[in-house]
Parts: structure tokens; C-alpha cells; sequence
């Protein structure tokens, strides 16, 4: 089971104050909403840019739009993909770019966006999905194909404990969202 996963089910059964999610429903594509109950509330939090990371100068990726690289990647036997864990909703993502196709290196399944990026920089492989601070941490060139929502859930039986409250204080909080998009990310 996935950490956001198993944070879910936490917050599902009421032993957690706050969880993170980024869960995609395979069948819509939508992130989060779908999964919640009438117990939960869903608590915006940001969004990471998904797409293909590379070696840059690599040909094969520079310069293509996300549909020719995926399209190339996918002809060229010796073009070697790193893959995500089953179960991810970046795995659901690279899944629904490749349309069924299962290029070498698609059972190449490492559990985190950073372990895409490192199997890339070390060229272990010539590319995989990650989110695009990755690419900027490795000098790898990235090709965006779409948004992933990272929320949180909190049971609604403890929205007014204080840490709660405390906690969406500071993902509102001009500082926090400044370093949030320093980092890369959207809020």
C-alpha cells in the first residue's frame, strides 16, 4: 500500500488528525475528491508539475512535445524508461501516456519520484515521469504532461482541534506559500 494510501485509510478510520493525499482515480483522472467520504474534509494544499524527465541534449526528448517523446520513446527499442511503483497516481499517469504500450525498462519500478531522477542522472535510463523539481535537482531536461494535486484530508470530527487549525493557518500563511513556490510548487 502507498503512504498516501495508508494515510487515507488513517484518516478514514478517525486516528489521525491530518493526512496527506495525491491519490488519481484511474477511471477520471481526478485527484482526491473522488476518494473522500461525508466524514472527511479535503484541505487544498498544492500541486507538483508531472512529465517526463531527461538527459538533456538527448534528441530523442529535446525540443519533442510530450505526445512525439512518449511516441519515440515508445518506437525506439533501446530507449530505456524508468517506471513508478503500481498503485501510484504517477504510475496511473505514465500508464495512461502510454496508452498499454510496455517500452523496455516499464518493469523498472522504483517507489519515488527522486529514484526516477537519480535512475536517469546516472543514466540507468533514458527517462521516466517525475515532477519537475526533480529535474531541476538533477539538471535533467523535463517535459510537462500534467498537474498532481497534493491535499491533505482531515477527518471532519477534528477540524476544530487546535493543531488543525494550526496546521491550515500555516499552509495559508504568505511565508509558507512564498517557499512553496520557491521550491517549484503551485499553491
Amino acid at each position: 500500500m502507498s503512504a498516501a494510501r495508508a494515510d487515507f485509510a488513517a484518516a478514514k478510520r478517525g486516528e489521525c488528525d491530518i493526512a496527506a493525499i495525491h491519490l488519481m482515480d484511474p477511471a477520471t483522472g481526478e485527484y482526491n475528491r473522488p476518494f473522500l467520504t461525508a466524514a472527511l474534509e479535503l484541505v487544498s494544499g498544492y500541486r507538483r508539475l508531472q512529465g517526463i524527465v531527461y538527459r538533456k541534449g538527448d534528441p530523442r526528448f529535446e525540443g519533442q512535445s510530450l505526445e512525439d517523446a512518449i511516441g519515440g520513446a515508445i518506437s525506439t527499442p533501446e530507449c530505456l524508461m524508468v517506471n513508478r511503483n503500481a498503485g501510484r497516481g504517477t504510475r496511473i499517469l505514465t500508464d495512461r501516456l502510454l496508452g498499454g504500450a510496455t517500452p523496455a525498462g516499464y518493469w523498472s519500478q522504483p517507489k519515488s519520484h527522486n529514484a526516477v531522477g537519480v535512475a536517469v542522472a546516472q543514466n540507468r535510463a533514458d527517462w521516466g515521469i517525475a515532477i519537475e523539481t526533480i529535474s531541476r535537482q538533477y539538471g535533467l531536461g523535463f517535459i510537462p504532461a500534467q498537474d498532481e494535486h497534493y491535499d491533505f484530508i482531515v477527518p471532519r470530527a477534528r477540524l476544530a482541534r487546535p493543531a488543525v487549525q494550526r496546521f491550515r493557518a500555516v499552509l495559508e500563511d504568505p511565508v509558507t506559500r512564498d517557499a512553496l513556490t520557491a521550491l517549484g510548487f503551485r499553491v
